[in-house]
């Protein structure tokens, strides 16, 4: 198997002796070969199958020839528009321009267009009339049928419309891609490959629709924001590899089909994905514009699962990789992590090993593995499942055989660790070891809120279950003799989050003495229950309304109360407050939350207005009565 980067121009071609390339690959990143990086596993998979490839990083998308610079490739042209949605990429909560893209040589931002995926179609298909296009990524997986698009505020098409493709590849893709690249081999017409699980196709013949489930058309669900939140939860209910149906998109003219996702990897299949011959860095070309800084987040990282039965309502994973834990074994984590410790920068330190959930190692339960998923139940959520097995044998071993490497000091867990399904365990060896050897002063948790009436909505468990993993975590670190402390990840502005529940949590930061520095706002990115909710006021799940904050006042209000003791946030804490019919918050009390302005206190003390209590003298027994106060806080 060939080693080396893949050709980025026809220089690298002629070195690797190539006439004409079986695939172009246009990309939204920087050209980073390393398995953290979806488009370097997909390539890397048709290059191990026979097919070459090139790759066309962020190319200038006001140019046509940019698209041009390795040929006409023999099959397809893919693309992705990178590791994140182009627009999550791009933009705040608050729409506002970020000001650096990890992705990008030197973190400079402005080398992709929004929307890059279909930018990035169009230009193709401006050149090229009749080559097929493939795309895939997050951007398109998240976006394959019609979708609220926050960005606009508007219900957009398929992607798949949208930018003229003729597949998508949804999904993680390792098994479809391969299936799409043998069937275009055999001279299969990209009109008629139409059959593969994981990719959604178009098409204006309906007889060749079959056995599936029509959703309601892009006009009806545009106009009715009910018909979206039915035709989301329809949607929802068919994401898993074992049960779901083919769905049906009718638009004006042409269908939108929606094959049912591809089987998930099995352990043998997910260790020949990590032992392909990976550079493990970004391409040399990017040195002198100073590298890729995502590369420093999972350079000394080991990836050991994907997939989430955590359903949580506000992450994509549901769509994108499924509910079914699939797994390294620990031999390949092993010997990948034998490499990482031949960097020449490893210092000893292995960042994180995990996943979405890190401590999942397993599908919850034995049923999953030959049935699936249960298409109206969750795992873990309002309460766990019967059947779920919970159980850290298989994580605590692979963490041993981790630190036992020779020049390894410390091996971090920082990727998301399940609190609820830690608790769960009445083994508390997991939680020994973690508190022991892999925590390093903090641990990042996400309860996301404490109100249980958002954390429904949240689809997080109750507050009571949060507190218990605290308490359990403190009485480990006591009994080990370590001072270290939880981190907790909250969000504001979510669903179901009026002001009432703003303070809730506001009240329970002051009696916790918590001091949050990083707090986000609810982001309502494509295909999520959170996002629906947002757009349509509805909880696809019950179809009852929720209250959503989307005036941005508002959603400042909430956050600010967060950090209600950051001076800057004063003002809108006490308009909060206020609003909210809390000002018994505002006050001297050990319990409040704020204190009164000097002159407001004043003023309050004498029963006159504020406004004018500037140019008034108090009585010194009033004076005498304002420092008892001061001096008792």
């Amino acid at each position: 198997m060939n080693a080396g980067f893949m050709p980025i121009s026809k220089e690298d071609m002629k070195e690797q002796g190539i006439d004409q390339l079986d695939f172009v690959f246009v990309i939204g990143d920087a050209y980073v070969d390393h398995p953290s990086f979806g488009y370097a596993i997909i390539s890397r998979i048709l290059q191990a199958h026979g097919y070459t490839v090139g790759i066309i990083s962020q190319p200038d998308w006001k140019d046509d020839t940019s698209i041009s610079i390795l040929g006409t490739p023999k099959l397809a042209f893919l693309v992705c528009g990178g590791n994140m949605d182009s627009m999550v990429n791009h933009y705040s909560v608050s729409k506002k321009p970020r000001t650096m893209d990890a992705y990008t040589p030197g973190g400079v931002t402005g080398k992709r267009p929004d929307y890059a995926t279909v930018v990035y179609c169009n230009l193709i298909r401006h050149t090229y009339k009749d080559i097929p296009i493939v795309v895939g990524g997050i951007e398109a997986s998240l976006r394959r049928l019609a979708h609220y698009d926050y960005w606009s505020n508007k219900v957009k098409r398929s992607l798949l419309l949208d930018s003229g493709a003729d597949l998508i590849s949804y999904g993680m893709g390792e098994h479809s891609i391969v299936e799409i690249a043998d069937a275009l081999k055999a001279g299969i017409a990209v009109k008629d490959i139409t059959f593969i699980d994981g990719t959604v196709f178009k098409t204006k013949d309906k007889d060749i629709i079959y056995d599936a489930i029509m959703l309601p058309s892009y006009d009806e669900i545009k106009a009715d924001k009910r018909v979206f939140a039915e035709s989301f939860y329809t949607q929802y209910q068919n994401t898993d590899a074992f049960t779901a149906k083919r769905l049906c998109e009718p638009y004006d003219h042409v269908y939108v089909v929606q094959n049912p996702p591809s089987k998930p990897l099995t352990v043998e299949e997910m260790d020949a994905v990590y032992a392909l011959p990976y550079m493990r860095t970004y391409h040399p070309s990017y040195e002198a514009l100073g590298g890729i800084p995502a590369i420093n987040e999972v350079k000394f990282s080991l990836i050991s699962n994907r997939g989430c039965y955590g359903g949580c309502n506000f992450c994509a994973l549901t769509f994108h990789q499924g509910r079914i834990i699939q797994c390294r074994s620990h031999e390949s984590i092993i010997e990948e992590a034998k490499k990482i410790t031949q960097e020449k920068d490893f210092k000893g330190y292995i960042h994180d090993v995990g996943g979405p959930t890190a401590n999942f190692r397993a599908p919850a339960c034995q049923k999953q593995l030959t049935k699936g998923a249960c298409t109206n139940r969750q795992c873990l959520f309002p309460t766990p499942c019967k059947n779920l097995i919970v159980d850290h044998s298989d994580y605590v071993a692979l963490l041993r055989k981790l630190r036992a490497l020779p020049k390894v000091k410390k091996v971090f867990v920082r990727s998301g660790i399940r609190f609820d399904y830690l608790i769960y365990d009445k083994d508390q060896t997991f939680l020994r070891e973690l508190c022991e050897y892999h925590v390093s002063g903090q641990l990042k948790v996400a309860p996301e809120h404490i109100s249980n009436a958002v954390l429904e909505k949240l689809g997080k468990p109750r507050v009571e279950v949060y507190n218990r993993f605290v308490e359990a975590y403190q009485n480990m670190n006591k009994k080990l003799g370590k001072e270290q402390y939880l981190v907790p990840y909250l969000m504001s502005s979510h669903p179901g989050s009026t002001l009432k529940e703003a303070v809730e949590l506001a009240e329970y930061l002051r009696d916790h003495n918590l001091s949050p520095e990083q707090v986000q706002d609810f982001y309502p990115t494509p295909s999520t229950i959170s996002t629906c909710m947002y757009y349509t006021g509805l909880d696809p799940r019950t179809m009852e309304p929720v209250y959503v904050a989307t005036n941005p006042h508002e959603k400042a209000m909430q956050r600010a109360l967060i950090q209600y003791k950051n001076p800057k946030n004063y003002e809108l804490v006490k308009e909060a407050l206020i609003k909210a019919g809390r000002e018994d918050l505002i006050g001297f009390d050990k319990k409040c939350l704020i204190r009164p302005r000097k002159m407001e206190h004043k003023a309050s003390r004498q029963n006159i207005p504020a406004s004018t209590s500037a140019n008034h003298t108090p009585h010194k027994k009033t004076i005498r009565n304002v420092h008892k106060k001061k001096s008792g806080r």
